[in-house]
């Protein structure tokens, strides 16, 4: 079991670019990749939230447990 991050599922529904995503959520390009690419072994709350309010989404429509 583990849990999934579907970040670029959510961004390309919202047409956003990893780039316009790390601007406005305030982290580096790189470490907002590792993110999207499933790399990261951990998430702060703030980059959640961040991201979340970027994306105009909720926590459980980018992490999903399975």
């Amino acid at each position: 079991m583990a849990i999934v991050i579907h970040l670029d599922e959510m961004m390309a529904k919202r047409k956003m670019s990893l780039n316009e995503l790390s601007e406005k959520v305030g982290i580096t390009l790189s470490n907002l990749s590792i993110i999207k690419n499933q790399k990261a072994k951990a998430i702060r709350l703030n980059t959640l939230d961040g991201i979340c309010r970027a994306l105009d989404c909720q926590p459980g429509d980018i992490l999903k447990f399975v």
